[in-house]
C-alpha cells in the first residue's frame, strides 16, 4: 500500500511535463524556504515579508498574471497554477498558502476593473513580493450577505471618506493595500463599488485575530475613521462592484476546492505512511481490513472531487463556467476535506492530536475552508436558486 502525493498527475489528461516542472520549481522552494521555518512561523502567527520576495524571485507569485506587470503568463493556464497551489500545501498548512497568495484574490479586481494608472501603480509592486495586498469584503455584521455590507464611502468635495470596518481579513494585519467593498450608493447589490485603500491613510486601523487554524496567516479586523480616499482609487465605475465581487468568488472557490484536495491527499499520505509501520495485534495497521477500507474510501472520495476540480477548471479556462457549479464543487470539497482528515487523524489515533503534526493542523483548518468563500448553506442555497429550484 504506497500513496505519492503528486502521482496522480502524471494519469491526467489536463497535465504534462510543464505542470510537472512548475511542481519540481516550487517543491524546491518549499524545501529550501517554507519546511525548515512553518512550525515557527505558525506559532508566530504571520509569515515574513521577506518570504513575498523571495517567492517573487522563484516565479511564484506572479504566476498566470501579465508580463507587464512583473507576471508570467505565457504559455501558462489556471491547470498550473493549480499545480503550484498543490505543492504549496504539501507543508500542510493551509495559512501559508492563504497569506501568501493574498493577492489571488486582492489583486484581479484591480486587472480586471481598474484604470490603466492603478495597474501599473499597484501590481508591479505586488507581484515583485515589495507590497503586500489583501481583499476586505467580509463584515461584523455578516459575511456571505455580500448585498447588505455597511461600510461607507460619501463623496465630500473632490474626495470620498470612508466609515465602517471589515473583519476576517486574511493579510489584514500586514497588507500595504487592500481591495475594499464600499456602499456608494443606495441598498441592495446595486450600491456597491470596490475601492483601493492604502492601510496607511489615517483613520485606518487594524486590531489582529487568534484563530482556530490558518495560524501562519496573520487575520485582522479593519477599522475605517473617516478615511478621505481620492476618487481615483475607484475600482470600475461608482455602484459597479457587485459584479467584481462576483467574478472573484467563482475562481476563489475554484482555488478553495482544488485545496481541499491537496490537503486531503497530504491527511491521506500521512495516514498510510503510519499505517505502514504501525503495528498491532502483531501486524501493520493496513495489514488490517478495516483500515484497508477506510482508506481505499479516502482516496475514492480525492479522486472523485479532483475530478469536478478539474472539469470545472477546465470550464473556468474556456468561458464556460457555470456559478452554481463553483459553489456545489466547494461544498463537495470541503466536505470531502472534513471526512478525509477525520479519518486519518483516527489511524494516527493520538499521534493525531499532538500539536504539530500535520493530521492536526489541517483538523483545526477544515471550517475555514467550509465557511471562507460562502458557507455551504449559502453555497446549496445559490446553486439551488440558479438550477431553478423553488
Amino acid at each position: 500500500m504506497t500513496i505519492s502525493f503528486d502521482d496522480w498527475r502524471a494519469r491526467s489528461p489536463f497535465y504534462d511535463e510543464t505542470h510537472e516542472a512548475v511542481a519540481q520549481s516550487v517543491r524546491r522552494f518549499m524545501a529550501a524556504e517554507v519546511v525548515p521555518h512553518i512550525d515557527r512561523w505558525e506559532t508566530e502567527g504571520e509569515l515574513p515579508r521577506e518570504l513575498h520576495r523571495k517567492a517573487a524571485a522563484a516565479g511564484i507569485l506572479g504566476l498566470n498574471y501579465p508580463e507587464e506587470y512583473g507576471g508570467h503568463s505565457e504559455g501558462f493556464t489556471v491547470f498550473h497554477g493549480m499545480t503550484q497551489s498543490e505543492e504549496l500545501a504539501a507543508a500542510g498548512a493551509g495559512g501559508l498558502g492563504a497569506s501568501l497568495m493574498t493577492h489571488g484574490i486582492g489583486l484581479p479586481p484591480i486587472l480586471a476593473l481598474g484604470s490603466d494608472e492603478m495597474k501599473r501603480r499597484i501590481a508591479p509592486e505586488v507581484l515583485s513580493g515589495e507590497k503586500i495586498i489583501s481583499l476586505a469584503i467580509t463584515e461584523p455584521s455578516g459575511g456571505s450577505d455580500v448585498a447588505q455590507l455597511k461600510t461607507r464611502a460619501e463623496k465630500v468635495g473632490n474626495k470620498y471618506v470612508v466609515n465602517g470596518s471589515k473583519m476576517f481579513i486574511t493579510s489584514g494585519m500586514r497588507a500595504d493595500y487592500m481591495t475594499v467593498a464600499v456602499r456608494t450608493g443606495g441598498p441592495g447589490m446595486a450600491g456597491i463599488s470596490l475601492m483601493l485603500i492604502e492601510t496607511d491613510r489615517p483613520g485606518v486601523s487594524r486590531t489582529r485575530l487568534d484563530k482556530m487554524g490558518w495560524r501562519c496567516s496573520d487575520t485582522a479586523a479593519v477599522h475605517f475613521d473617516n478615511v478621505e480616499v481620492p476618487p481615483e482609487n475607484l475600482i470600475g465605475p461608482e455602484n459597479g462592484g457587485f459584479i467584481g465581487i462576483m467574478r472573484n468568488f467563482n475562481s476563489e472557490r475554484l482555488g478553495m476546492a482544488h485545496g481541499c484536495c491537496a490537503m486531503a491527499r497530504v491527511a491521506l499520505k500521512e495516514a498510510m505512511d503510519w499505517a505502514q509501520t504501525r503495528e498491532t495485534f502483531g501486524k501493520t495497521l493496513g495489514a488490517h481490513q478495516s483500515i484497508r477500507i477506510k482508506l481505499a474510501d479516502c482516496a475514492r472520495q480525492i479522486q472523485a472531487t479532483q475530478a469536478w476540480v478539474d472539469l470545472c477548471a477546465h470550464q473556468h479556462m474556456h468561458g464556460k463556467g457555470v456559478p452554481a457549479d463553483y459553489a456545489m464543487l466547494k461544498v463537495q470539497a470541503t466536505r470531502m476535506l472534513e471526512h478525509v482528515v477525520r479519518e486519518a487523524a483516527q489511524v494516527l489515533g493520538g499521534a493525531s492530536y499532538v500539536t504539530g503534526s500535520k493530521i492536526e493542523r489541517i483538523y483545526r483548518e477544515v471550517r475555514v475552508n467550509a465557511i471562507g468563500g460562502g458557507s455551504e448553506e449559502i453555497m446549496l442555497d445559490l446553486a439551488g436558486r440558479q438550477l431553478g429550484i423553488g
